[in-house]
Protein backbone atom coordinates (compact mmCIF):
# COMPACT_ATOMS: atom_id res chain seq x y z
CA UNK A 1 0.00 0.00 0.00
CA UNK A 2 2.68 2.53 0.41
CA UNK A 3 3.50 2.28 -3.43
CA UNK A 4 0.06 3.01 -4.18
CA UNK A 5 0.87 6.98 -4.13
CA UNK A 6 4.26 6.46 -6.46
CA UNK A 7 2.30 4.38 -8.80
CA UNK A 8 -0.26 7.73 -9.31
CA UNK A 9 2.22 9.96 -10.72
CA UNK A 10 4.28 9.67 -14.01
CA UNK A 11 6.72 12.37 -15.68
CA UNK A 12 5.12 13.96 -18.18
CA UNK A 13 7.05 13.05 -20.91
CA UNK A 14 6.99 9.34 -20.11
CA UNK A 15 2.88 9.64 -19.96
CA UNK A 16 2.72 11.80 -23.44
CA UNK A 17 4.46 9.20 -24.45
CA UNK A 18 2.52 5.79 -22.70
CA UNK A 19 -0.86 7.77 -24.15
CA UNK A 20 0.02 8.14 -27.68
CA UNK A 21 -0.08 11.85 -28.16
CA UNK A 22 3.73 12.05 -28.86
CA UNK A 23 5.47 9.44 -31.23
CA UNK A 24 8.84 9.04 -28.97
CA UNK A 25 9.86 10.45 -25.53
CA UNK A 26 12.54 12.92 -27.20
CA UNK A 27 9.32 14.62 -28.98
CA UNK A 28 7.67 14.92 -25.66
CA UNK A 29 10.82 16.11 -24.01
CA UNK A 30 10.99 18.47 -26.87
CA UNK A 31 7.25 20.04 -26.57
CA UNK A 32 7.60 20.15 -22.95
CA UNK A 33 10.48 21.78 -22.77
CA UNK A 34 9.54 24.40 -26.18
CA UNK A 35 6.46 25.06 -23.86
CA UNK A 36 4.08 23.62 -25.70
CA UNK A 37 2.36 21.77 -22.87
CA UNK A 38 0.52 23.61 -20.14
CA UNK A 39 -0.22 21.66 -16.49
CA UNK A 40 -3.52 23.14 -14.77
CA UNK A 41 -2.98 26.30 -17.14
CA UNK A 42 0.56 26.75 -16.05
CA UNK A 43 3.20 26.35 -18.71
CA UNK A 44 5.95 23.68 -17.76
CA UNK A 45 9.53 23.72 -18.98
CA UNK A 46 10.95 20.77 -17.45
CA UNK A 47 9.89 17.01 -18.11
CA UNK A 48 10.62 15.48 -15.36
CA UNK A 49 7.22 17.06 -13.97
CA UNK A 50 5.38 14.72 -12.53
CA UNK A 51 1.25 14.39 -13.84
CA UNK A 52 -1.33 12.97 -11.45
CA UNK A 53 -5.30 11.54 -12.11
CA UNK A 54 -7.07 14.82 -12.60
CA UNK A 55 -4.99 16.52 -13.68
CA UNK A 56 -5.58 18.80 -16.73
CA UNK A 57 -3.55 18.88 -20.30
CA UNK A 58 -3.14 21.38 -23.00
CA UNK A 59 -0.91 20.06 -26.12
CA UNK A 60 -0.53 22.00 -28.60
CA UNK A 61 0.40 19.86 -31.48
CA UNK A 62 1.27 20.41 -35.19
CA UNK A 63 -2.20 19.16 -36.26
CA UNK A 64 -4.26 20.33 -33.05
CA UNK A 65 -4.45 21.47 -29.80
CA UNK A 66 -5.47 18.77 -27.25
CA UNK A 67 -7.37 18.99 -24.15
CA UNK A 68 -7.03 16.30 -22.18
CA UNK A 69 -7.79 15.22 -18.69
CA UNK A 70 -5.61 12.40 -16.85
CA UNK A 71 -7.52 9.39 -16.02
CA UNK A 72 -4.63 7.06 -15.10
CA UNK A 73 -0.34 6.48 -15.13
CA UNK A 74 0.56 4.36 -18.34
CA UNK A 75 2.76 1.59 -17.57
CA UNK A 76 3.88 0.74 -20.86
CA UNK A 77 3.13 1.86 -24.79
CA UNK A 78 0.79 0.19 -25.54
CA UNK A 79 -1.65 -0.87 -28.63
CA UNK A 80 -4.15 2.73 -28.92
CA UNK A 81 -7.17 0.63 -27.35
CA UNK A 82 -4.85 0.56 -23.99
CA UNK A 83 -3.95 3.96 -24.35
CA UNK A 84 -6.90 5.83 -25.24
CA UNK A 85 -7.85 4.98 -21.40
CA UNK A 86 -5.73 6.79 -19.76
CA UNK A 87 -7.08 10.20 -20.26
CA UNK A 88 -10.16 11.73 -21.30
CA UNK A 89 -10.10 13.45 -24.36
CA UNK A 90 -12.20 16.90 -24.08
CA UNK A 91 -10.87 18.98 -27.35
CA UNK A 92 -12.75 20.95 -29.50
CA UNK A 93 -14.00 19.38 -32.64
CA UNK A 94 -12.22 19.45 -35.49
CA UNK A 95 -13.01 21.79 -38.17
CA UNK A 96 -13.45 19.77 -41.55
CA UNK A 97 -14.10 21.12 -44.89
CA UNK A 98 -15.87 19.11 -47.41
CA UNK A 99 -14.38 17.68 -50.98
CA UNK A 100 -16.62 20.80 -52.67
CA UNK A 101 -15.44 23.75 -49.76
CA UNK A 102 -11.92 22.40 -50.74
CA UNK A 103 -12.42 22.82 -54.74
CA UNK A 104 -14.08 26.46 -54.56
CA UNK A 105 -12.13 29.42 -54.63
CA UNK A 106 -12.69 33.06 -54.33
CA UNK A 107 -13.02 35.19 -57.58
CA UNK A 108 -9.56 36.71 -58.49
CA UNK A 109 -7.37 33.53 -55.91
CA UNK A 110 -5.27 31.42 -58.09
CA UNK A 111 -4.22 30.98 -61.43
CA UNK A 112 -6.54 32.99 -64.03
CA UNK A 113 -9.25 30.79 -65.88
CA UNK A 114 -9.08 30.76 -69.63
CA UNK A 115 -12.12 33.95 -69.76
CA UNK A 116 -10.21 35.53 -67.02
CA UNK A 117 -6.49 35.15 -68.89
CA UNK A 118 -8.25 36.03 -72.66
CA UNK A 119 -9.42 39.63 -70.79
CA UNK A 120 -5.94 40.37 -69.41
CA UNK A 121 -4.31 39.49 -72.96
CA UNK A 122 -7.16 41.74 -74.55
CA UNK A 123 -6.34 44.64 -72.17
CA UNK A 124 -2.17 44.54 -72.21
CA UNK A 125 -2.51 44.41 -76.37
CA UNK A 126 -4.36 47.79 -76.17
CA UNK A 127 -2.16 49.44 -73.72
CA UNK A 128 0.87 47.79 -75.54
CA UNK A 129 0.14 50.57 -78.60
CA UNK A 130 3.76 52.59 -78.82
CA UNK A 131 5.33 50.30 -81.02
CA UNK A 132 2.38 51.75 -83.73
Amino acid sequence: MADQPATQRQRIDKWLFFARIAKSRTLAQEWVEAGHVTLNGDKIRRSSVEVRVGDRLDVMTRERDLVLIVLAPGERRGPFEEARHLYEDQSPPRQTMSRFDHAQRDPGAGRPEKKERRELDRLRSKRDFHGE
